[in-house]
């Protein structure tokens, strides 16, 4: 079976330097915001291009904790997309305010700044901006869109770590952006993990009263905050993949290369990278109108293959209630029943990708006939 994700692969290659990472964490004996959670921050923040990096327990923790350090709650509307993964619209949710869902560019995935600014009304007080799948969203629009109403921008980087817009780096275009260190992102912990990063200092600071219980000194609560830590374990962990992420990224790239060149004659849609930015390929995704066939076809041939994502968010029994959508969602609904995600990450062979480009080849080959 070639697997479409494999986290153990990437420990694996670099399973000296994590053991060593993690012994030295159980022999300096403080487990909870030490030394490493510090070092990774500084390490982390230096690495997007911004001042300030905070860790957190999760990616969607870090989208919570940033609506509410911008003063987003009950009564608020954030606006961002419904073809994500479901904890941007979660962490919305969480904070009060009421998810409003516009849609996307059919190229990329990503928000539509067209439908952005006919969906702002004197609600909206932040926006979330997914950069999905590893291709950046198209930010310059959206930011000037956002400063002429007033309204906070924050990154949903959770799948884009490393990608570039312009030239600068994802996480350091918006107010404030949020990462996840699940173990299949790009930059994986082996566990649970996350960080806000931003380059205002008053944001930062609410940040990390928040992830607190909104503790100052002598342990007062200075703001009501809750319980979000990066541990010590994942964050020596996350420093030493953080020195690899630009390579395990230009791998990834070299096998969508492959895919790219391999798969041009099958008819599927494949993924674009439009010219000013720097896809890191957290997933290969492509379209086809026989795409539940083309899965199964595969999967008996011994290729994983999964749906990023099947169904919006929007249709989710548990979000109908809760949120609004901006406006008819065609491509969002065109879109989720084409979408697969063929098998990549770093570990994985060339010709494994090879392997898998002939597969949906012969397959395709026999459907057209």
């Amino acid at each position: 079976m070639i697997a479409c994700i494999n986290p153990k692969a990437q420990y694996l290659s670099y399973q000296a330097e994590i053991d060593h990472a993690v012994a030295r964490v159980f022999q300096e004996g403080r487990y909870i915001l030490g030394k490493e959670v510090q070092l990774f921050e500084e390490e982390f923040a230096c690495y997007v291009g911004v001042k300030h990096a905070i860790g957190v327990g999760s990616g969607t923790e870090a989208l919570h904790m940033a609506l509410v350090a911008c003063g987003v709650g009950k009564g608020d509307e954030v606006i961002t997309v419904s073809h994500t993964a479901v904890a941007t619209v979660a962490a919305i949710v969480l904070s009060g305010a009421v998810p409003v869902l516009v849609d996307i560019e059919p190229s990329t995935y990503n928000m539509d700044p067209h439908q952005l600014k006919t969906s702002i009304t004197p609600k909206t007080k932040a926006i979330i901006v997914v950069h999905l799948y590893g291709h950046p969203a198209d930010m310059t629009p959206i930011i000037q869109i956002a400063h002429e109403h007033g309204i906070k921008v924050i990154e949903d980087c959770a799948q884009a770590h490393g990608a570039r817009y312009e030239g600068k780096r994802v996480g350091a275009w918006g107010d404030m952006a949020c990462f996840s260190f699940y173990p299949t992102k790009n930059l994986g912990a082996i566990g649970d993990g996350g960080a806000v990063v931003t380059n205002n200092e008053h944001l930062a600071d609410q940040c990390r009263l928040l992830r607190e219980y909104g503790w100052s000194k002598e342990r007062v609560s200075q703001m009501a905050g809750w319980n979000s830590r990066l541990d010590e374990l994942q964050a020596a962990i996350l420093r030493v993949k953080l020195r690899y992420l630009d390579r395990d990224n230009q791998l990834r790239q070299q096998l969508a290369a492959c895919y790219n060149q391999s798969l041009v004659h099958t008819g599927l849609v494949l993924p674009l990278e439009k010219s000013n930015c720097k896809h890191v390929y957290h997933l290969y995704v492509v379209r086809s109108q026989k795409r539940d066939e083309l899965k199964e076809a595969l999967s008996t041939q011994g290729v994983q293959t999964m749906i990023h994502y099947s169904v919006p968010v929007h249709l989710q029994p548990a979000y109908k209630g809760c949120v609004r959508v901006a406006h008819e969602l065609k491509e969002t609904k065109r879109i989720v029943s084409d979408i697969l995600s063929l098998p990549l990450y770093p570990q994985l062979s060339l010709i494994d990708v090879k392997e898998v480009a002939e597969t949906i080849g012969k397959i395709t080959a026999r459907g057209s006939r």
